[in-house]
């Protein structure tokens, strides 16, 4: 089976550096860098972020964020070939219902600023208070992360392509569409998560069929960062599970399965 992860606007492929070095032996893992991000630059003309991570399916596909927002899509536009869904704290719910304006000034601002402060980046990053200061909006235990993962969240925002992944969650409403998703979907956050309200969970878990959800305690926006023993063994028990039969030919393309379950570890 191949598996594609797909990365938050804040950092690059590097962000499932754990999830790459463990399942490779068991799956083709594709952890593309989408535009604007890390060794991919960004297309001189209009594009797509569903259309460009498509040539990778047939795929079981994860997103974290941004990456859950364009997972969503994938499965909406491609029943047949999204295998199964994993979102963690995917963006797309609350986006919709924020003041689009407000959030694309700001963004820029600290866009702007995080351009600018690359020195002071590295050297935050390597002090563990700093670390924990600059990124508790993002992770509950900002301390705990590694230097070099650490520097990696910071200068997310710097990137060229944050504003323009901003913008796309802000207006590319799906929740609407969310019960169109017709594979095996998990929906992981972290019950701390300061990012994207952890009540997002249940909004995903009421309009897409097939799901289950899990709630991680002491867990922020990145739970494969966070977590990451925990989260590959979910993951590969996810990937694991015997996939639903098909239903007849010419019947529906799935039927509701009564109110998701909801686990919390």
């Amino acid at each position: 089976m191949r598996v594609v992860l797909l990365h938050s606007a804040l950092g690059d492929s590097r962000l499932w550096r754990h999830q790459v070095e463990a399942l490779s032996g068991s799956f083709e893992v594709v952890a593309p860098d989408l535009p604007g991000f890390g060794s991919t630059p960004m297309p001189r003309k209009e594009f797509s972020f569903v259309e460009l991570v498509d040539r990778h399916l047939p795929a079981a596909v994860v997103g974290n964020s941004m990456g859950g927002h364009v997972a969503c899509e994938l499965a909406i536009r491609s029943p047949q070939r999204v295998e199964r869904l994993m979102l963690v704290s995917a963006a797309g719910i609350s986006a919709e219902l924020v003041q689009r304006d407000a959030v694309m000034t700001g963004g820029r601002v600290v866009a702007a600023v995080m351009t600018r402060a690359a020195a002071q980046r590295e050297r935050s990053a390597r002090r563990p208070g700093m670390r924990r200061i600059t990124l508790s909006f993002v992770v509950r235990h900002a301390d705990r992360l590694s230097a070099p993962l650490a520097h990696e969240l910071m200068s997310g925002s710097g990137k060229p392509g944050f504003l323009p992944a901003l913008e796309a969650v802000l207006t590319h409403r799906i929740s609407e569409r969310l019960p169109e998703i017709a594979c095996p979907t998990l929906v992981l956050w972290g019950e701390d998560d300061r990012v994207i309200p952890v009540r997002d969970a249940d909004r995903f878990a009421a309009l897409i069929p097939d799901v289950r959800v899990e709630i991680w305690p002491d867990t922020g926006h990145v739970a494969m960062l966070e977590r990451p023993e925990a989260f590959n063994a979910l993951l590969e028990a996810f990937l694991a599970e015997q996939p639903p039969s098909r239903p007849p030919q010419g019947g529906p393309a799935h039927a509701p399965t009564g109110a998701a379950a909801t686990d919390r570890v």
